[in-house]
């Protein structure tokens, strides 16, 4: 994994070498923004329409030629392998769909294109067809950019402290329990993000995506939300056209699950991101943007990355620069390492293992005991 210092996460049992983890240094670091910026080409912020278009084609082909085949062979196929097949279709659809969600939220961030008419343009188009209000979550997810690692600021998976945690999560503290949890987590968390504002930072009052009165927004916003739920409005309608014309089992089967495959890549992919027990969170006292920047961690998803335009293994550039354009991070990427040093955090576990992992290890943050600095909070699991 990542080059910081060996320390152990605090858990049940003894560690094999394996479960040791090195926590990324929390001290401000040596070098500033500045610095890592220059020692990445300059060409790795320049984007092109033709070359970021080029991506939503290949994507929208793909997608289409999974949809031809699965319309016309699946139900054609003897038994059982028609059971077989829509699964896999399922599966496959949905992951080249989640590349397309990719391409809308480079559009929330300015890195499709310099004309940023163009981006709201593609971004509300390609997120719509996704049931994503873009507006709505463009700018939560650049608020979430810019306090990232911050306890009081941070707009998603803000971690609890210790006397934060329900009483009954005791309950869930077991392999059964966390199953449970990521099951929950992966199938209604991104639309009880939306609708709730459940993982999302606490507001005063209640807070949702769809409101253009949502204490999420400023006056200058609400009126963008609402094109967000127009955007969604529409495609209700047609999917409710397609209902009418084609029946509730053709939208589920070749629309709707792999939508949920879709949500629950989305959800893991940003869980797994920011959720590590290598990673600290800051209170106000401690917080600054640079270090919230660096808590975060590059993930493998092995051949699913290229599918998923590498927006899993390029995460910490995408943090520090995130109007630079998918199909230059990686490349940014190995180039910042050398200089971020014990700063920069991959971890190649294993997907499945690695939820898991942290589901059960990442249950609350609190200081450590004895720490000069309070306002630096590590993941614990002991309640």
């Amino acid at each position: 994994m990542g080059a910081g210092g060996r320390m152990s996460v605090a858990s049940e049992g003894k560690k094999s070498k394996s479960d040791v983890v090195q926590r990324v240094p929390s001290d401000k670091p040596p070098f500033t923004v500045g610095d890592i910026k220059k020692a990445i080409p300059p060409h790795c912020f320049q984007r092109s329409v033709l070359h970021s278009f080029s991506y939503v084609v290949y994507d929208l082909v793909i997608a289409s030629v999974f949809y031809y085949v699965a319309s016309h062979y699946i139900h054609v196929l003897p038994y059982p392998l028609s059971y077989i097949a829509w699964p896999v279709y399922w599966f496959c659809q949905g992951c080249v769909l989640t590349g397309v969600w990719v391409i809308a939220h480079e559009c929330g961030h300015h890195a499709f294109s310099d004309y940023q008419w163009l981006d709201d343009t593609v971004g509300l188009v390609l997120h719509s067809a996704l049931l994503v209000p873009y507006f709505s979550w463009k700018y939560s997810h650049r608020r979430h950019h810019s306090n990232t690692g911050s306890l009081e600021r941070d707009e998603v998976f803000v971690p609890k402290k210790r006397s934060g945690v329900s009483w009954f999560f005791k309950y869930l503290n077991n392999p059964p329990g966390r199953v449970l949890v990521l099951l929950v987590q992966l199938t209604l968390g991104w639309p009880l993000y939306l609708m709730l504002n459940v993982s999302g930072r606490p507001y005063d009052r209640f807070a949702c995506h769809f409101d253009p009165k949502s204490p999420i927004y400023n006056n200058r916003e609400r009126l963008q939300i609402l094109i967000s739920d127009a955007g969604i409005m529409a495609v209700m309608y047609g999917l409710y056209r397609l209902v009418a014309a084609k029946g509730i089992a053709w939208l589920v089967c070749y629309y709707g699950v792999p939508l949920l495959v879709v949500n629950g890549f989305l959800v893991l992919i940003t869980y797994l991101q920011h959720t590590h027990p290598s990673l600290p969170h800051y209170d106000s006292s401690e917080w600054d943007w640079l270090r919230g920047a660096l808590a975060t961690v590059d993930r493998d998803y092995g051949i699913l990355n290229k599918v998923f335009h590498n927006i899993t293994d390029t995460h910490v550039a995408h943090h520090l620069f995130s109007t630079m354009p998918h199909y230059h991070a990686m490349e940014a990427t190995k180039v910042i390492k050398p200089l971020l040093g014990e700063y920069y955090q991959c971890d190649r576990t294993p997907v499945f293992k690695a939820m898991y992992r942290e589901v059960k290890e990442c249950i609350y943050v609190e200081a450590d005991e004895g720490e000069q600095k309070k306002g630096v909070f590590w993941y614990k699991n002991k309640l």
